[in-house]
This record gives C-alpha cells, structure tokens and sequence, in this order.
C-alpha cells in the first residue's frame, strides 16, 4: 500500500519568525524537510503533505517550491486570504507558479478567530466556494469549542471537501469527552467530512502519546468517521513536544493493528489520496 503522513510542517526561522512558537522552547529553532526525511524512509512512507503554519502569503509559493524540488511531498495544503475578493485569481495564481501542480487544499488559522461566527460570514463562504470550484480541499485547524460554527460551515459548501485537522483537538487535558464527542458525530454525518488522525498527542497536558490517555478520543474518531474518512498526519515537528517521529506512528499504528489491511491503508494513506487528489510516485 502507498503510505502517506498526510500532516506536517516545515519552517525556517532566518526566513521568517514563527511567533506561535515563543512560548514553546522545543520548537523555536528551524526544522527543515531533510531532517524528517530520514524517518520517512525508516517507515517506508511513500509521500507527505506539508501545511503552512503562519497567515501570510509569502509562505505557499515557498513551500510549493520546496514541493516541486522534493518529490516525496506529494502534496502542500497553502494559505489564501478567503476573504480578499479575487480569492480565485490567488488560487489560479498560486497553481500557475513553480510547483503550483502539488497545490492540494488551502487552510487558515480559525482557532485563532475570536468571532465565534468566522467561518459564516460572507465574504469567507464565498472564499470557501472559491476553494471548491478550483477543486481544493480545505483544512479546518480549530479548537473543539468552535466545532458547532465548522458544523455550519461544512453543510453551507457540500460540494467542498473539509479535512478537520487534529480530530478537531478534543479536550484531552481535562479528560472530557463531551461536548466534543457529541459535535464531532455531528459533524461526521456529513459526507464531504473527513479527518487527521494527528496531533492529539500535544492536546494532553502534559503532552503525552500515552495510549490509555488517547484511546477513547481516538476510538471516537474512527467510529464516527471510519477508516474511509481517516487520515494519519504526524503533525511534524509539533509532535515532537510529545514524541519522537517514531513513536508518534508506532502510536497511531498500535490504534490501528485491529483493523482490516484495507482499513489501515485507508488511514495509512488512500484516505489522503482521495481527498486530497495525490498522486505520488
């Protein structure tokens, strides 16, 4: 089966600050693909998509060039203002430049928006229509109290593919499951839904791949969205606050040992190649 770590970042900080990560010691320093690549290769993955991490448009056509040198990432999910009204001539842009074929989806920091109504206003449903009709996807990286506005959001635009990163980072540290469980199932009868088994981990505190600690958030995600809709993503090197590489797919992998080859395929890879139209040497 192709393999794939559908999530992951790169960043290098004598380009540009990453400001999110001052409060997190571990993370401030550059981490570039070659690092990683070695436990790519030690886990047979086949292909990666990297994700931005900072809202400023300098960052994809670097990270698209970076795909168009680096052919095992299959894929780079960008950034675009949705609300700038010429969203389509930004998206048509981006696909035009070096290495605009491995543009596959588009994402925002929403948890970062303190309108609890963001995601439902005008000018960024008609963003995320753009983002449909260029045949994206759309990454949703949220806090677990904004589910009920992705909730909205996801049945507004059906014909666009949403991809909830993190399983929609569950409350871990406290140990709750709910709301989050009930908005996650909410969200999950929705077809055009599916989800990152990543970063969960970093959701504990402290951060932990413990799996007695992550089970029940996990076991949630595969039931309400199963494994045709699940993706692994290692969330590199943010995971690293609470593993290593190997232990983080050695982790996700011992959640998955009780499923069919054909389902652990589906998270370990063919679930990203749909939604995200990879293709991957």
């Amino acid at each position: 089966m192709t393999r794939i770590d559908a999530h992951h970042h790169v960043w290098d900080l004598g380009v540009r600050d990453q400001p999110w990560t001052e409060a997190l010691p571990p993370l401030r320093r550059s981490f570039l693909y070659a690092e990683l690549a070695p436990s790519l290769t030690r886990h047979a993955i086949d292909g990666t998509v990297v994700v931005q991490t900072v809202c400023v448009p300098e960052e994809t056509p670097e990270l698209l060039a970076l795909a168009h040198e680096t052919p095992t990432i299959a894929g780079v999910v960008g950034w675009v203002d949705l609300e700038a009204p010429d969203v389509t001539d930004r998206l048509a842009a981006l696909r035009s430049g070096p290495g605009g074929q491995r543009l596959v989806g588009i994402r925002h920091q929403v948890q970062e928006e303190p309108d609890p109504e963001w995601l439902a206003r005008p000018a960024v449903l008609a963003g995320l229509a753009a983002v449909a009709a260029a045949d994206f996807a759309y990454d949703l990286v949220v806090r677990s109290d904004q589910l009920p506005m992705v909730f909205d959001a996801v049945r507004a635009i059906p014909e666009l593919r949403f991809v909830l990163d993190h399983g929609g980072k569950p409350p871990i540290a406290s140990g709750a499951l709910e709301p989050w469980r009930t908005n996650l199932r909410a969200i999950s009868s929705c077809p055009n839904v599916s989800v990152k088994l990543s970063g969960l981990g970093t959701e504990a505190d402290p951060p932990s791949l413990d799996p007695r600690t992550l089970q029940p958030y996990v076991e949630t995600l595969l039931e309400a969205f199963g494994p045709g809709r699940t993706m692994f993503g290692s969330d590199w090197p943010v995971c690293l606050l609470a593993g290593s590489y190997d232990e983080t797919i050695e982790t996700a992998t011992q959640f998955t040992d009780q499923l069919s080859p054909a389902e652990a395929a589906d998270v370990f890879g063919e679930t990203a190649k749909r939604v995200y139209r990879l293709e991957v040497a």
